[in-house]
């Protein structure tokens, strides 16, 4: 093949994901979508296999390369078809993230698919941002395994009211699946004119050598980590719900051009919400080894199959219904991060950072207005806060990012205060809060919230009790903190404020790197031992 037609047709491919991504934040009325840009955007093959993703949420991405296979092989596909899905147990990864599927016809074949997976803040979870404190699936929220909710055209209003009927704010659930509807429709008009324009046969072509590029990258990355078995284990703070230091456990094994994941010994599903499906396990593990490659490898299926992972069935990693999962996808997700590079940091220690701050820190609230303009209507709302990056051996950790699993933007404070009955205090980063080190660990953040109406909110955050950990004698990062007033509460909690009270959100600082007396010298901005 060609190398520059190869390298064309990737980024044509890709700016497809992108385009529907810019429609879905257009069009999108939540600040989840529309500010955070909580969502993400793929194209896939006719099997399900994925061909391109735009750089979205590697969490959302991941585990819809991993899932969309099985989805596939369960419809009657038509022209015009839109299936959604969110059932953590039949392809999503948690509630809120809804996922609307889209098949490419062209000379009324099935070529492929177009998908967008976007976080609803309201999906009828028992709290507001459904992201409750659950210890069953179904009190997250409304259950949508595969189904039609548009077929050959036509809109299913029984299952669209049905849905809608679920939430707290119609209007903005609707305005939210309409785009994502659009999106889908842009990427599907674009992908059925790419096809078009090199023919289905050559498509097709180009596709497999996508893929055989990708694999190529991937094997050779694999083939520089010296073949062994490597065993990292880390733990969560908790549940949620009184169980405490709950293991996650990995024995990675690398054979010359494969690696096998194995998580026997993790711990038993829990009673809380950070129980996870084996897809989100796989987004994790299979974002690890993305970020190895050089930047210019393809995002598709062939530079995940040199790699393989199992988890016993039953375990937190491996949940069976109907284990609540709400916050497993957010935070069990960053410690199996955690875990596959503490493992890869005894094979390749030059090239694995430090622990980052390790949690999304999960702010969901909501509550009634208070009459005026607002005629009482509900609101809910639903943010991720970042902390500190693990500082690595040529450079510190950033400070007051998103880490890892998800790399949503903030919302600005301005959206936040005029929509929200909330007052944003402060907004600051968290100073020496990461490790020291010959390379210092980033700083966490500080967020402090006041409440200017009675609120209902959960946190799920961790790192509270544990620390990220540093590397080659680095010191860890600093635990976080989460407070109410001047109550220190735990990692994982609900509750109910009043008027006046306050939120104050402390995210935990990166792990250092290296002896921190072994300074060296500074020569260009770069450290020399």
């Amino acid at each position: 093949m060609n190398p520059i037609e190869l390298s064309i047709f990737s980024n044509r491919i890709n700016a497809i994901c992108d385009e529907m991504g810019a429609v879905l934040q257009r069009a999108a009325f939540s600040p989840n979508i529309r500010d955070r840009l909580d969502f993400s955007c793929a194209v896939f093959d006719v099997d399900g296999e994925l061909c391109a993703q735009a750089a979205h949420i590697p969490v959302h991405l991941g585990s819809m390369a991993y899932a969309m296979r099985d989805i596939v092989k369960q419809i009657d596909w038509h022209a015009d078809d839109v299936i959604v899905v969110n059932d953590p147990f039949l392809g999503g990864t948690h509630l809120p993230d809804v996922t609307l599927i889209s098949p490419v016809f062209v000379q009324k074949q099935l070529q492929g698919f177009v998908a967008n997976r976007a976080h609803h803040a309201d999906i009828g979870g028992h709290s507001p941002g459904s992201m409750p404190i659950s210890r069953t699936l179904e009190e997250e929220g409304i259950v949508i395994p595969p189904q039609y909710l548009v077929k050959q055209g036509d809109m299913n209003q029984e299952l669209m009211q049905k849905i809608l009927d679920s939430t707290r704010n119609r209007t903005i659930g609707e305005g939210d699946f309409a785009a994502q509807i659009s999106a889908n429709k842009t990427g599907m008009q674009r992908l059925e004119k790419l096809i078009e324009q090199f023919g289905v046969d050559h498509y097709q072509q180009l596709l497999d050598a996508l893929n055989d590029y990708a694999q190529t990258i991937a094997l050779h990355v694999i083939q520089t980590i010296p073949d062994g078995e490597y065993q990292f284990s880390d733990v969560m703070d908790d549940d949620g719900l009184g169980n405490e230091s709950i293991k996650i456990n990995l024995k990675l094994s690398v054979q010359h051009d494969q690696v096998y994941a194995d998580f026997s010994g993790t711990d038993p599903q829990t009673d809380g919400n950070i129980n996870c499906p084996l897809s989100v396990v796989a987004a994790a593990v299979y974002y690890v080894f993305r970020c190895l490659m050089p930047d210019y490898t393809p995002a598709c299926a062939g530079s995940f199959r040199p790699v393989s992972i199992s988890a016993p069935e039953g375990c937190l990693l491996n949940a069976k219904r109907p284990a609540a999962v709400a916050a497993g996808n957010v935070e069990t997700s960053t410690r199996v991060v955690d875990v596959v590079m503490g493992a890869l940091a005894q094979a390749i220690p030059e090239q694995i950072p430090a622990a980052s701050h390790g949690s999304m820190n999960n702010l969901a609230m909501g509550g009634s207005y208070g009459g005026g303009r607002h005629k009482q209507s509900h609101w809910d709302y639903y943010e991720t806060m970042g902390g500190g990056m693990g500082a690595g051996q040529d450079t510190d950790g950033i400070s007051g990012v998103q880490t890892h699993m998800t790399n949503t933007r903030n919302t600005p404070i301005e959206v936040m205060e005029s929509s929200y009955p909330v007052r944003v205090h402060r907004y600051a980063l968290r100073h020496h809060s990461g490790g020291a080190g010959q390379h210092r660990g980033g700083d966490g953040l500080i967020r402090e919230l006041e409440f200017t109406d009675k609120t209902t909110i959960t946190l799920l955050t961790e790192r509270r009790s544990t620390r990220p950990w540093g590397l080659r004698e680095g010191e860890d990062g600093q635990p976080g903190v989460n407070k109410i007033n001047d109550k220190q509460m735990p990692p994982k909690f609900s509750t109910t404020v009043n008027k006046g009270d306050r939120l104050t959100i402390e995210t935990a600082g990166g792990g250092g790197w290296g002896l921190k007396g072994n300074m060296g010298k500074q020569t260009n901005n770069k450290m020399e031992s």
